[in-house]
């Protein structure tokens, strides 16, 4: 009933949209009447953002950049066999957007999974990132993260960037691995440019709302051809940003199951403040040969680095509740729960970059064109540093700590009373309780290598048939160590040698923060006084070993395609096959290794054996074959009325760590044992794809959609937990003597799960109206988004889907004319779960949030121009809660952001 609702009242709207345009006149741009879309030679061109013409009424400037770009992603959109959203370089530069994924999260249908307030993942239509593809000028790029295939789009500044091209119905010639989609970053080129030679630079620098500090950028582009006939192109670009970012966690709960006085109470709560230097740099050269009209040689190379070394200091409260039902429990008040407070400090320090470089060329061969390319990439993810010190104050019986509980503030109030209701800011009664440190190396490595080729058929307008083979050979390693200290009985080392008392003002006066802990001093004292802690030496073994793995793969592919164009309909079948071959190896972790561990008293014996249980021990093989088919038409209905549809086929690969195939048993006394186990043999995702949009294009400028999909996703992954199951006797380290019963934890196939949703968009600028009002302009997107999952073996009914928001929304509003460039955009997601459970009570959402953000820009010359940006003006949190809003996991704050900044061109 829900999908037949929506579709009918999407038909409604189309029909309303259509006969609004309609009766609406063609709107005159720079004194004509645009009805047709440029060709893609034209758009390329308008895209190089030359010197400005003049105004045909005025003489003024106008600034062309930012109304080229979005001619040119019209016009790519328009004339695109499949379902496409494109993003042009000059329409980034328009609002204040810091890398690739807060950039696309303006498309229709997309939105990003934030970090610090900054944009890292894409979700297209509600899809987990991960089943999302992406690529850097046509080549899979690397996954730098230890766990999953998904790509950190915060890698990649924008300024790196020529276009963004973001594909939601795939053409046989593209990788199947993308039932979300697939993201095509393309950087510049020299042949990019109408200008044979070009150079572009920015700076700006900036004022952070919380912090008051400056984050700045710079970046640079040169460009050109030159030799004889211009056959030759460079292209070298160079990006810089450093951020200095404070953020404001309030920790609420994730366990709200305790009733006091007819309230439901948090089990604890706590302040935790973000400091952290955010820097990436990016770069970017590209060379091109064009000896002739029939061959075309390139190469394409980049590298991004990005680094975040963060420091958190937290002030906690834990509560600690009787047993449920005694008498004790039942005496409880809000303002008497007993609690232990306990201050931290983690640092971080996390170090990735990527590394690419493709060799490729274009060929006219036997009538037809032949493509080829083959490239190499490197993602790398180093934590050369990851600890936390924990100091805690256990309260005596003789002067127990009490916490009130207020639910009548927001964020909720949970603070010592009391006799210590002081002690957050007492250092001496903090004593050291543990420190833990880990480091991490990860690395993913690509080969890949493609060979496409299409030629001309004689049959209708124009129509062609392609053929083409890719290769790609990936290899993923995580190497994990952890070193953990618990505290020396007696040692007493209290927070007052390392503690500090630094800015108590918390969201805005609202809480106080009391002392924090100074890592370097804390870390020094450790050097000097090395007996206040004990090496876990039991603990460190295990750990160190049970996270490691490496994943192989392989996958071969090939397909068929044909472009049959008769007039104003095209039809485009293709088939691809793709084999795919696993070659994974993991480590056991059982009862042996946690025995070694209690034995070892020494850092000599501990290097030896964890030396000596180091290689892998668990591997397994996995190969399979899959063939997509796929469907896409194209049919202009009316000289600006499209009307499209697509039935296409796509595959969703597991991620890394779960197809891993690690074992780790955990002894428990008594019985059962706790098992957590990789799959190896896990079966990809699935997917049916179906598609259907209604465009209309009155102008140049304008476009006016409708569109609606669905995806029927078989086999979807869930991690399952079950509890108290018999043995099954084959799994190393875990006899069925030793242990009849086990607790199982493991990722496995579900049966299915389904996606469908509509998608409305709305793009113009005025340039009809006179005068000065002709520079306003509209660009507003909205989609909403259903489905759910079914797993009888993980939870009874529907199954909420990850990232998956029900209504996402952008407005922007724009100004464009004398050389004055304005825009104020509001972009919006619903709430979205981040982790199913085995129960509704035991989902985790992220709350709907929505962004304000605002550019404004004044070409002074066409080669000059400064500009103005503010983001996130409401100071719009991110919000975390489980089951049902009431139940606050966590909030953060970010204040806003505000730069000035100069831009050239020449």
């Amino acid at each position: 009933m829900i999908s037949t609702k929506l579709r009918g009242t999407a038909s409604r709207f189309a029909l309303a949209v259509i006969a609004l345009c309609a009766a609406t006149p063609a709107f005159a741009l720079d004194g004509q009447t645009a009805a047709a879309s440029p060709t893609p030679s034209d758009a390329l061109q308008a895209n190089d953002g030359g010197a400005a013409p003049t105004d045909k009424q005025g003489g003024d400037i106008i600034v062309t950049g930012s109304r080229a770009a979005l001619r040119a992603a019209t016009s790519e959109k328009r004339d695109a066999d499949n379902f496409v959203e494109t993003l042009h370089a000059n329409d980034v530069g328009k609002l204040p957007d810091q890398n690739v994924a807060e950039a696309v999260k303006r498309l229709p249908g997309l939105s990003v999974a934030n970090d610090q307030g900054e944009g890292r993942y894409v979700v297209i239509r509600g899809i987990d990132p991960s089943l999302v593809n992406v690529t850097l000028n046509g080549q899979t790029l690397p996954a730098p993260e230890p766990d999953g295939r998904v790509v950190k789009l915060d890698d990649l500044p924008s300024a790196m960037i020529q276009s963004v091209v973001v594909t939601k119905s795939l053409l046989a010639s593209q990788d199947a691995n993308a039932i979300g989609g697939e993201v095509n970053v393309r950087t510049k080129t020299a042949f990019d440019s109408k200008a044979p030679f070009f150079f572009d630079a920015r700076g700006a620098i900036g004022l952070y709302g919380i912090n008051k500090k400056s984050p700045y950028e710079v970046d640079g582009t040169i460009g050109g051809r030159f030799g004889a006939g211009e056959t030759f192109g460079a292209v070298l670009s160079v990006n810089y940003s450093r951020r200095p970012i404070e953020s404001e966690n309030f920790q609420g709960s994730s366990d709200w199951t305790n009733n006091v006085g007819g309230v439901s109470v948090p089990s604890g709560g706590g302040y935790r403040d973000y400091n952290l230097f955010r820097t990436r740099l990016g770069v970017v050269g590209n060379f091109d040969w064009r000896p002739s009209d029939d061959v075309k040689l390139y190469i394409r190379s980049s590298y991004s680095k990005y680094q975040d070394h963060e420091t958190r200091d937290q002030n906690l409260l834990a509560i600690n509740f009787p047993t449920k039902g005694s008498a004790a429990y039942n005496a409880l008040t809000p303002s008497t729960l007993p609690a232990t407070a306990t201050i931290l400090v983690r640092h971080r320090e996390e170090d990735d970059n990527t590394k690419s470089v493709t060799l490729g060329g274009d060929f006219n061969v036997g009538g037809g064109k032949l493509s080829m390319s083959g490239g190499w990439t490197r993602a790398e993810k180093v934590d050369p540093i990851r600890s936390e010190f924990t100091f805690t104050y256990t309260p005596p019986k003789t002067n127990p700590l009490f916490a009130t509980y207020d639910p009548s503030t927001y964020p909720y109030t949970l603070v010592p009373s009391g006799a210590n209701a002081g002690i957050f800011s007492d250092p001496t009664n903090f004593i050291q309780s543990k420190l833990k440190a880990e480091h991490r190396f990860t690395f993913e490595r690509i080969w890949q290598g493609r060979a496409d080729y299409s030629h001309p058929l004689a049959i209708g307008t124009d129509s062609s048939f392609q053929i083409g083979f890719k290769y790609l050979d990936r290899h993923k390693n995580d190497d994990h160590d952890l070193t953990s200290y618990k505290s020396t009985k007696g040692a007493n080392w209290t927070l007052d040698t390392v503690g500090f008392l630094g800015d108590s003002d918390f969201y805005n006066g609202q809480f106080t923060f009391g002392q924090r802990i100074d890592w370097n001093k804390a870390r020094a004292y450790l050097a000097a006084h090395p007996k206040v802690a004990t090496f876990d030496y039991a603990g460190n073994l295990g750990g160190s070993l049970a996270p490691d793995y490496d994943v192989k793969e392989r996958i071969l592919a090939g397909y068929a395609m044909v472009t049959l164009k008769f007039g104003k309909l095209v039809i485009i079948p293709g088939v691809r096959v793709e084999n795919t071959r696993d070659q994974t190896a993991a480590k056991i972790v059982g009862p042996a290794i946690t025995a070694i561990g209690k034995t070892i008293t020494t850092d000599a014996a501990y290097a030896a054996a964890l030396a000596a249980n180091n290689g892998f021990n668990a591997r397994a093989t996995n190969s399979y074959t899959d063939w997509f088919p796929g469907l896409n038409v194209r049919f202009e209905a009316m000289p600006d009325l499209l009307l499209r549809g697509a039935v296409t086929t796509s595959i969703g690969r597991p991620n890394y760590s779960t197809l891993a195939p690690f074992i780790t048993v955990t002894p428990n006394d008594p019985n059962p044992a706790t098992v957590a186990a990789g799959n190896p043999f896990l079966k990809p995702y699935k997917a049916v794809n179906f598609d259907a949009a209604i465009e209309y294009y009155p102008t140049r400028d304008s476009l006016f959609s409708v569109g609606f999909f669905y995806k029927d996703i078989k086999n979807p992954i869930y991690q399952i937990v079950q509890k108290g199951i018999a043995n099954p006797g084959d799994i190393p380290g875990a006899s069925a003597t030793d242990y009849p019963k086990i607790d199982l934890t493991q990722y496995t196939n579900m049966d299915k799960e389904f996606i469908g949703g509509v998608e409305v968009n709305v793009q113009t600028q005025f340039t009809g109206l006179p005068g000065f009002l002709s520079g306003f302009g509209l660009s507003a997107n909205y989609t909403h988004v259903w489905g759910h999952a079914t797993g009888p073996g993980f939870r009874a009914g529907a199954i909420p889907l990850a990232y998956q928001s029900h209504d996402l929304g952008n407005v922007s509003v724009f100004y464009e004319k004398y050389g004055l460039t304005a825009r104020l955009a509001f972009n919006y997601r619903s709430a979205f779960s981040d982790v199913v459970g085995t129960s509704a009570a035991t989902d985790s959402y992220w709350d709907a949030q929505g962004q304000l953000d605002l550019h404004v820009g004044l070409q002074v010359t066409p080669q000059y121009t400064i500009y103005v940006d503010a983001a996130n003006l409401t100071d719009a949190p991110w919000r975390h809660y489980q089951g049902e809003k009431d139940f606050l996991v966590e909030r953060e704050r970010y204040g806003s952001t505000y730069r000035i900044g100069v831009q050239l061109h020449f």
